[in-house]
């Protein structure tokens, strides 16, 4: 049976933080249960899993790439960059790299994109989720350094509230520089 890693990222939509992608391979005689898209699992559902797919994979990693450097190279590269770096982390060298969504990077290994992939690849799925529960984890931490952003709630992505905040009290450190609505805040701001 060939050795696949599951590969997902979390937070490209995002305004502010950094994009975080998770690569897993799971061990096929003690897979976890109740793999999803982490979209569709309620925040203690996706914790829960997370600790089981830690515990229980034969291999995982998990990288940030930062708001700095999203702004430096953009968000499809940083998400391939943090695809290539989370692989090349793996304990174990897989045979096989599934990538949610269109784009997979160029690894020295066979790799396939697959469209909505978290939801139907076990291995993208349970990537989905380590790098979903990690992310939202570094943005709850975000809201002490920053608060009233509302950064636990939102996690950074544009909603209403976020947009309105962020016209209120200009963008944060951990803002995306090169997204519209940050330039807009930097633009009123123009000191920050």
């Amino acid at each position: 049976m060939k050795i696949v890693a599951g590969v997902d990222e979390a937070g490209r939509g995002a305004l502010a933080g950094p994009v975080v992608v998770a690569a897993v391979i799971l061990d096929h005689t003690n897979q976890p249960t109740g793999l999803a898209d982490s979209k569709v699992l309620s925040a203690s559902r996706r914790e829960h899993l997370a600790s089981i797919i830690q515990q229980s994979a034969s291999a995982w990693k998990v990288v940030a790439i930062e708001c700095q450097e999203i702004d430096q190279i953009n968000i499809l590269q940083a998400s391939l960059l943090g695809m290539q770096q989370a692989v090349a982390g793996l304990s174990i060298q897989p045979e096989l790299v599934l990538v949610d969504g269109n784009t997979a990077p160029n690894f020295d290994i066979p790799a396939q994109a697959i469209i909505k992939g978290d939801a139907t690849e076990p291995a993208i799925s349970a990537a989905s989720i380590l790098a979903k529960v990690h992310r939202d984890r570094l943005m709850i931490e975000m809201e002490q350094h920053f608060p009233g952003y509302g950064f636990a709630r939102h996690k950074g992505y544009p909603t209403q509230q976020h947009r309105e905040v962020l016209q209120q009290l200009g963008p944060c450190p951990e803002h995306r520089r090169s997204y519209a609505p940050v330039i807009q805040a930097c633009l009123k701001f123009p000191d920050r």
